[in-house]
């Protein structure tokens, strides 16, 4: 039966959206990120950087505003938060080296005291050369902290989810969740979505499509809208 939301069971809209998981405090953001209060971690996901230089490569004109966007607000979310860490669960970056890397070269520069650890994902096919070059933590499969547990396509995290003995932070979909009017309109936007054993972050970057999700009665998802968060129930 198809998953049917509307504008009233939006229990509310803000910038920022407090979350608890596991005694643990988040901050998720309309800016795609979660902050984790207790390691003064910033979490992302899919932030395919060098995207559009990569599809400009190829004789496709995608404006590089889009990637400066991109790295603007991150930085944007790293001065507001001050963290100690960022973790990148996977698609830090889309394909081989091109002049927007260099770009984040620079921009990587800025930040030295700022610990970077990546959650390699498919399109992170650089050379490890160039990920400790720009001083890139890099983790093979699952990277686990505390009692989370961060892995770009989620399935074996080397835990028994069913266990609850860690929480697991994934990407990779891009999900999305419809909402549909009373007129049977509908439109599709970029979510943050969690369930009892696992959350699956959206895209960072805004160069990219969702794969919708339908989240059950229990599960919680949040909308991004208009740079506000809208959390929704099924």
């Amino acid at each position: 039966m198809r998953l049917l939301l509307c504008i009233f069971v939006l229990l509310y809209m803000h910038s920022f959206q407090p979350f608890l998981i596991r005694d643990q405090s988040l901050c998720l953001t309309a800016d795609r990120s979660i902050y984790w209060e207790e390691e003064q971690a910033l979490i992302v996901s899919d932030l395919h950087f060098g995207k559009t230089g990569h599809f400009r490569k190829a004789g496709i004109a995608v404006p590089q505003s889009l990637y400066k966007d991109d790295i603007q607000r991150l930085m944007a979310q790293i001065q507001y938060f001050k963290p100690k860490t960022l973790i990148v669960v996977g698609d830090m970056f889309h394909s081989h080296a091109n002049k927007e890397l260099e770009l984040f070269a620079r921009w990587r520069a800025d930040f030295p005291d700022l610990l970077i650890q990546l959650v390699l994902g498919n399109h992170d096919i650089l050379s490890r050369k160039w990920y400790s070059a720009t001083s890139i933590d890099v983790s093979e499969g699952s990277l686990k902290v505390g009692c989370f547990c961060f892995q770009h396509d989620r399935g074996d995290c080397g835990i028994d989810e069913d266990a609850g003995t860690e929480y697991i932070f994934s990407g990779h979909i891009h999900p999305g969740i419809t909402i549909y009017g009373l007129g049977k309109q509908s439109l599709r936007f970029p979510c943050f979505y969690f369930t009892d054993t696992y959350c699956v972050l959206p895209a960072f970057s805004h160069f990219t499509g969702t794969v919708g999700i339908r989240p059950a009665r229990h599960e919680h998802a949040f909308a991004i809208v208009n740079n506000t968060l809208m959390r929704i129930t099924g």
